[in-house]
């Protein structure tokens, strides 16, 4: 299960803050995912090293050499690159999202994308109740100690409501029309293919014989879960479901697939379009995404419910029979390397784990600069935890300075390290893929299981 959600907006889509939540395997052997922007990756099999991996990470890691992970693949390439080069949207996509924003004649379209844009971005999850009703009681109780006492009741409870409705964040719920469609593709919609795009991207290369069958998008808004999808496993996917409460979104998203028309056939086919998620619980999905639309429901509760609900359709493996009541367990396949509270919310200044994705946006008038996406994503997967590989996160941009690199990672054991790598204390293999590697990337180190003694003895530079 995948999902993602945008740094651009608290909305619909890599849940790619792209939040995925899960998603799943269609071979017959392997897990299944669930994204919100979500599933699981075989260990790489232990080969023969032909180089010398074994040097400490002092304080650190020491570089995984349980196998020939580069083979004869240069540095820049190794098993850990997880970042895209700059993406573009493809070409029938680019040219239909033209044409539907030209044909309907929409006054002062770039306004309304920019303010749209601003909008999301400004965007809060709504305040919950619990909090509401402490803040009601804090605001009571100073007004108390500080104003007459025979005020009435009346007056009192107005004060309250007048000071909350200054201080408290109106939450609204978001209402797509045709316009505010039409606004909302000219404005996200390539941004977030990005997003999903690179979250898709990791299961893929993480597992590449995982071959999805079908594909579930919740908050599907204007299609580009199943376009980023299709880009990837379109050869194995017979079946997209696409599900939003907006009936013009859905329309739209139909539009975009089939040319702007709404007779022509689909550039991508088996794609199907529902307003609500399938009631029997027999029915579940290879994959299953929410990319940007947790952050759309009124509540924590309604957020949690709709998770398990789409875990649940989250299915493992292909060919055997499917179980309402899936008994295998779940474990995070990206982006943490571990099962434990996240080590940078927890820190004395919370910091969101977030990414970048590079892209071309769509080429409108106002649109000619090449953009990056940031966005926050976690893939959960069914099965075993120890199938995952458990390679450090890079969490920040890689900082690249004359003979070091300095790598900011989130590992195994659940805490952040500042590693600061150089050829002649990790040795040329590591430094040399430290130094071509990316914030998001993951570095091929293994976390030691002890911490390495303090005589040991830098390698020697070759």
């Amino acid at each position: 299960m995948f999902a993602a959600a945008s740094e651009t907006e608290g909305h619909r889509h890599l849940n790619f803050r792209f939040r995925f939540v899960s998603g799943a395997m269609a071979t017959t052997s392997g897990p299944r995912y669930l994204w919100t922007l979500g599933r699981w990756r075989r260990g790489l099999g232990v080969a023969s090293p032909s180089r010398a991996l074994a040097a400490l990470v002092p304080g650190v890691s020491q570089v995984d050499n349980k196998s020939d992970f580069l083979g004869k693949r240069p540095h820049r390439r190794h098993p850990g690159i997880m970042q895209l080069p700059r993406l573009r949207l493809p070409q029938a996509l680019t040219d239909t999202a033209q044409l539907l924003l030209l044909e309907c004649s929409m006054p002062n379209v770039e306004k309304q994308v920019q303010a749209l844009t601003n909008y999301l971005w400004s965007r809060h999850l709504p305040i919950e109740p619990e909090e509401l009703q402490r803040r009601a009681v804090h605001l009571e109780k100073k007004f108390l100690e500080n104003t007459d006492l025979s005020q009435t009741e009346e007056k009192l409870r107005k004060a309250v409501l007048h000071a909350m409705r200054k201080t408290t964040y109106h939450w609204q719920e978001l209402s797509y029309n045709e316009g505010l469609s039409l606004v909302y593709m000219a404005a996200r919609l390539d941004g977030g293919f990005a997003a999903v795009s690179r979250a898709f991207h990791e299961i893929q290369t993480r597992i590449p014989e995982f071959q999805p069958q079908t594909l579930m998008d919740f908050g599907s808004g204007t299609g580009s879960v199943t376009w980023a999808a299709h880009s990837i496993w379109g050869q194995s996917l017979r079946e997209y479901m696409c599900v939003d409460s907006s009936p013009a979104m859905l329309d739209l998203a139909e539009k975009l697939l089939k040319g702007g028309s709404e007779s022509g056939e689909p550039y991508v086919p088996g794609v199907f379009f529902r307003q609500f998620l399938p009631v029997s619980p027999k029915v579940q999905f290879s994959v299953v995404v929410s990319a940007f639309s947790l952050s759309e429901l009124p509540s924590k509760a309604d957020r949690t419910e709709v998770v398990q609900t789409l875990w649940r359709k989250t299915s493992d493996f292909l060919g055997k029979e499917k179980s309402p009541l899936d008994p295998r367990p779940g474990f995070v396949f990206a982006p943490c390397p571990h099962e434990l509270p996240c080590p940078q919310l927890t820190a004395s200044k919370p910091l969101a784990c977030s990414f970048s994705q590079a892209y071309h946006p769509i080429p409108f008038s106002w649109n000619k600069q090449p953009k990056e996406e940031k966005f926050s994503m976690v893939i959960l997967a069914r099965g075993s935890l120890e199938e995952a590989n458990r390679w450090p996160r890079i969490t920040q941009p890689v900082l690249k300075r004359p003979r070091h690199v300095h790598c900011h990672l989130c590992c195994p054991d659940g805490h952040m390290q500042h590693a600061v790598i150089t050829a002649r204390r990790h040795g040329r293999d590591l430094y040399r893929c430290a130094r071509v590697s990316s914030w998001g990337d993951l570095l091929p180190v293994t976390t030691p299981s002890e911490p390495p003694p303090s005589s040991a003895e830098d390698p020697p530079e070759s």
